[in-house]
């Protein structure tokens, strides 16, 4: 026998689910105004002259000039060279460090942690200041004096073309680990015991156990990682404004700098908006492939 479907009543939000759908709400709200509306203007104005009063739109000008300028590709090679060299590297230092703090007392655990998570909270320009100590051309800078020991003379870190770029990674790879490091930490805690158990009474390594159980295990945790990082590098603004203004000779110009001078000391607000948009779309397919490639083994 067919039964005749009954009409669909209405859902109407009672109760609890009111208030779960106001907290949305707000969320939303804020979502729109600092991310959705941004993101409109910027595709708006990138197809525009822009100007305070009165902006006219001359349709792909700010791509054809953006695509034909050899300064942006400059500054997207810079941001690859420096993508290659930290993201890696950083995961690398995170995962190590991760692992040596792994087998010790909880308190103690948490006391690395604080040290390693201080330097997120604290200021980046406070930091900066700090690198550029460091990194000063005067026999009085840190890495200057360190090098002395050694017979190697001193150097200008920051201000050649040669070892600028090397300078930013340097202070990428000794700093702002801690993220990853507690990350890293928490999913190896998530560990079951039994697969450890499991391979000592196999006569497992501790490298076998790391290979065979620790990394397969991580590999969520792992690509999470690696998207951010990619996406935090392709991002990078405060190390080479701060440290070299994109300089020497452009040696240092990153995209996020090169468009944050075309907006605000140039005021070419269309073609940084195009930049911008550009950036976007590839910080996206680098994302995209690196799921599509990345995660197919990967169960969350």
């Amino acid at each position: 026998m067919t039964q005749i479907a009954k009409p669909m009543k209405k859902r109407r939000i009672k109760g609890d689910s009111g208030y779960g759908y106001a907290f949305i709400a707000v969320a939303l709200v804020v979502f729109a105004m600092f991310t959705a509306y941004p993101v409109v203007s910027a595709f708006i104005i990138s197809f525009q002259k822009y100007k305070p009063l009165g902006s006219e739109y001359i349709g792909f000008a700010n791509y054809a000039e953006t695509f034909g300028d050899s300064l942006f590709w400059k500054s997207i090679v810079n941001t690859l060279v420096y993508t290659v060299l930290t993201v890696p590297v950083g995961l690398f230092i995170s995962f190590a460090v991760a692992i040596l703090i792994l087998p010790l007392r909880k308190k103690l655990q948490s006391v690395f942690k604080a040290i390693y998570y201080l330097p997120a909270v604290a200021s980046g320009v406070a930091l900066s200041v700090v690198w550029l100590w460091i990194f000063d051309p005067m026999p009085s800078g840190i890495l200057n004096q360190l090098l002395n020991v050694f017979g190697i003379s001193n150097s200008n870190w920051l201000g050649s073309s040669s070892t600028a770029m090397f300078s930013l990674v340097l202070m990428s790879w000794l700093s702002s680990h801690g993220t990853s490091i507690i990350i890293f930490l928490a999913a190896l805690l998530g560990i079951d015991e039994s697969y450890y158990e499991a391979a000592e009474l196999d006569g497992a390594s501790f490298m076998k156990k790391l290979w065979y159980i620790v990394i397969p295990c991580l590999k969520p945790t792992t690509l999470f990682l690696l998207v951010t990082g990619v996406i935090g590098s392709f991002q990078v603004f405060q190390n080479a404004f701060l440290m070299t203004g994109g300089g020497p000779d452009n040696a240092t110009t990153m995209v996020g700098l090169l468009i944050f001078n075309n907006a605000f000391k140039y005021f070419e607000f269309g073609e940084a908006a195009a930049q911008s948009l550009v950036l976007a779309f590839i910080i996206a397919s680098i994302s995209f492939i690196q799921f599509k490639f990345m995660g197919k083994e990967v169960e969350y």
